[in-house]
């Protein structure tokens, strides 16, 4: 009896909070592994979706049929599936978008738009006596056969826009289908031959053909195509050819290279070394356990991931180290393929759909066994996972801002607490949930005080400039002490960081006429001065304009430019220092593929003295003759309308002044600040972490803000702002009052009311426990469902690190 599954489960990428079932035909059941992409239609449309799970029994409704398997083997393994669930569950994201952000890049896939003549256009252009115009030409086109959009637009100019109008006139229909690319016509791989199934074999085969049939069958087994083009030079193409009717099986295979150790393990100090004992024992030992590695700046925490990883590929087992942001990983990637030469994998969005999918497939095959890259690689399919980091374990860019709204630190430990193997996150500054689970045990803590080599942290200077304003009566961007310090750096031939945690010229354009500022009409920000560009920018939503000659509510030309960005300290620096050589690392100046890297190469190289940046430069970099780091402002976030705000400029002021003496000179920190006593700023230039942490938890522990409550956000919005007030209080109407022990703040604005065009109105959940946060969560999707809220009205965000 034929046992093969004839039903298969699918997660569409679509804002429905549920599966699909899809019948499957002979040929496909043979293919369709939970795990799997399949094309399916759905509605008019054809997605390409994931299998969830296969079966036998037929559902009590009817069901529409797979269209196409899309892989030979699952591009999800079953513990990157179950991970996936449990992303939707947790973050109450429909299981489709979830599934779509685990898969790869779709470049083995191709989609193409065809466009094919309903009935009541066909009768149209058979009416057609003289094609006169575009449309007309189209419809003649299409008479004998559907043709891609692609096709139409090279043969008629301005088809794309025609297809656009006919569509609309119901004359032709565009259906999306999707083709594989040929995995055989790869780059770099290489393709073994093996005997088919003879019956399918041509009935006239030509002379290559004949060749390579009594070959196989001369010679039974697998064969390096490579090889037999020594006998015939058109071997390759024969093949293909027959593999297509199955008369031969070709197999793709990618050479293995071997990977040399290129870099000896340090000599850890004490620390390391009891920090190393406890890591390497729960690998070992392949027990889940997770470790909060707590080091100062410059402790030597990158030498204890990589010789802890070094014990896992002993082990024969993988390791994945998370890194926040993509400016972090050059520099660690150097230090990785010193160690672990081509075992390395690199993932991050930087990298082009091709790179990215070959990297992936490299990790799949088990050619690298180490990956390393941003948020997004905490699905790569590493085999036999071993161990699991997350460096800057406190950095919010973990948190994706998008839908499914996950936090790859917490999605990270769920997985290695699924593989049963120990995940350890690093920081100097760990956030405060980290360090309350280390506290209460639910979280072993490892200290690594001092800086390696007994370092000392570099010495910091607190410049207050309200006093500086009145002793020099100047409301100047430099104060005298960072501008002599920078001389001096310079005259001893080092190395300097200047941080300003804004980008741009200047922070907003002001009427002096009528006090009217320049806004974005998409959101409730100012708009921002570039002036290498030339243009006024939304930091949020991309929205860009020229800066108009006068004032657009009173007619004047009084406008004038405030604030400054980093662009502005750069064109200063230039100013007070013409012989010094600057560069900017900042998201403006990091637009093309290599830039990140050719900057902070020339700046580690000593082609620049000099680096104005963002927070890019707060984190991970280790530049030896880097002896000074300047904060312009370090009060940046502190005017934030978060309760986060404190602690990310505490974390942020901590991290870049420990960029400063990483080498055998010591370090200097310049930090210009107009509130000198805020407990913030005070503790970060102290580096004195135990204190700020209990002192900030004494804050949130009174106003139960996490870690002492679970907390999510609800947000509704619309194009409208009476839509988005009236459904926010239908909303409110249906979930209050809550159970004991919750708290639901709301509906209000949010502060920031309008973004992207939408207006936003937002609640604020607290509870003692996740699961009444899931179960009102549950309820408030429900209710948008029941009310046929338009699919991107509502937006749930579960532990969220804005509330913006």
């Amino acid at each position: 009896m034929d046992e093969a599954p004839r039903y298969c489960e699918v997660a569409l990428p679509v804002p429905l909070d549920r599966l699909f079932w899809y019948s499957l035909s002979a040929p496909s059941a043979k293919r369709a592994h939970p795990g799997c992409r399949v094309q399916v239609p759905f509605g008019p449309r054809k997605l390409v979706g994931v299998v969830m799970a296969v079966g036998r029994k037929e559902p009590d409704f009817r069901v529409r049929r797979v269209q196409m398997v899309l892989d030979q083997e699952p591009t999800l393994g079953p513990d990157l599936l179950k991970l996936g669930r449990w992303i939707a569950r947790y973050y109450c994201t429909p299981i489709g978008e979830v599934m779509r952000s685990m898969l790869p890049p779709p470049v083995d896939i191709r989609f193409k738009r065809v466009v094919a003549l309903t009935a009541e256009g066909e009768a149209k252009a058979r009416a057609i006596v003289v094609a006169t115009g575009t449309d007309t030409e189209v419809l003649v086109s299409l008479m004998k056969k559907p043709l891609t959009l692609a096709y139409l637009a090279n043969r008629h100019h301005g088809a794309r826009q025609a297809v656009h109008r006919l569509e609309e006139r119901g004359l032709v229909s565009v259906q999306v289908e999707v083709q594989q690319r040929d995995p055989t016509r790869e780059r770099g791989v290489r393709l073994r031959v093996s005997p088919g199934d003879e019956g399918d074999a041509p009935d006239k085969p030509d002379a290559a053909e004949r060749w390579l049939l009594d070959f196989l069958r001369r010679n039974p087994g697998r064969h390096d195509l490579r090889a037999l083009t020594v006998e015939r030079r058109d071997v390759v193409a024969t093949a293909r050819r027959l593999a297509k009717c199955g008369a031969v099986a070709l197999e793709v295979t990618r050479p293995r290279r071997e990977s040399s150790l290129t870099s000896e393990p340090l000599v850890p100090n004490p620390s390391q070394e009891k920090a190393l004992e406890a890591i390497t024992a729960a690998v070992r030992d392949r027990r889940f356990e997770t470790f909060l590695l707590h080091g100062v700046t410059g402790s030597g925490k990158t030498e204890v991931y990589l010789q802890a990883i070094e014990v896992a590929l002993d082990l024969g087992r993988g390791a994945l180290l998370l890194v926040p942001e993509i400016a972090l990983t050059p520099s660690l990637a150097s230090q990785f393929f010193d160690r672990f030469g081509d075992l390395v994998a690199v993932l991050h969005s930087g990298l082009t759909d091709k790179h990215r999918h070959d990297q992936r497939q490299r990790v799949l095959a088990g050619l690298a066994r180490v990956v390393l890259g941003t948020r997004s690689a905490v699905f790569a399919p590493i085999r036999d996972l071993g161990i699991a980091i997350v460096d800057e374990e406190h950095d919010w860019s973990y948190k994706q801002s998008e839908s499914p709204r996950y936090n790859g630190r917490d999605v990270l430990i769920v997985r290695a607490q699924s593989a049963g193997i120990p995940v350890v996150l690093g920081s100097a500054t760990p956030g405060l949930e980290s360090r309350y689970n280390a506290e209460r045990g639910k979280y072993t803590l490892l200290q690594m005080p001092t800086r390696i080599m007994e370092r000392p942290l570099p010495e910091v200077q607190r410049v207050d400039m309200r006093r500086e304003f009145t002793e020099t009566g100047h409301n100047l961007l430099f104060s005298r002490a960072l501008i002599q310090a920078v001389r001096e750096c310079l005259a001893r031939g080092e190395q300097a960081m200047i941080l300003l945690n804004r980008r741009g010229f200047s922070t907003y354009v002001l009427c002096r006429s009528c006090g009217s500022r320049i806004e974005c009409p998409n959101c409730s920000v100012t708009l921002t001065y570039h002036r290498r560009d030339r243009n006024l920018l939304c930091h949020y939503c991309d929205h860009s304009s020229t800066v108009p000659d006068r004032c657009e509510s009173c007619g004047r030309q009084y406008l004038h430019f405030h604030g400054s960005g980093s662009e502005k300290v750069e064109d200063e620096l230039g100013r007070h220092f013409p012989e010094a050589s600057i560069a900017r690392l900042d998201r403006d100046t990091v637009r093309g593929r290599d830039a990140l890297e050719r900057i902070l190469g020339g700046f580690r190289s000593g082609d620049s003295n000099l680096l104005v940046g963002t927070q890019m430069i707060a984190k991970g970099h280790d530049i030896p003759n880097v002896t000074l780091v300047c904060v312009v402002d370090a009060d940046v976030g502190l005017a934030w309308p978060d309760f986060r705000a404190a602690e990310r400029t505490f974390q942020l002021l901590t991290q870049v002044s420990g960029r400063a003496g990483r080498g055998n000179k010591p370090g200097r920190v310049v930090m210009q600040t107009m509130n000198p006593d805020h407990y913030a700023v005070d503790l970060a230039a102290s580096q004195d972490y135990e204190a700020f942490y209990r002192r900030e938890c004494g804050f949130r522990r009174a106003f139960w803000y996490p870690p002492f409550s679970a907390m999510a956000v609800i947000v509704v919005r619309s194009r409208r702002l009476s839509d988005a007030a009236r459904m926010s209080a239908d909303l409110a109407d249906h979930l209050l009052p809550v159970r004991s022990g919750m708290r639901l703040l709301g509906p209000a604005s949010a502060p920031m009311v309008k973004l992207k065009a939408d207006y936003r109105f937002q609640f604020v959940l607290k509870s003692a426990g996740r699961n009444a946060v899931a179960e009102l969560l549950g309820r408030a999707r429900r209710f948008a469902v029941q009310n046929r809220w338009p699919a991107t009205a509502l937006v749930l965000d579960v532990d969220p690190l804005d509330l913006m």
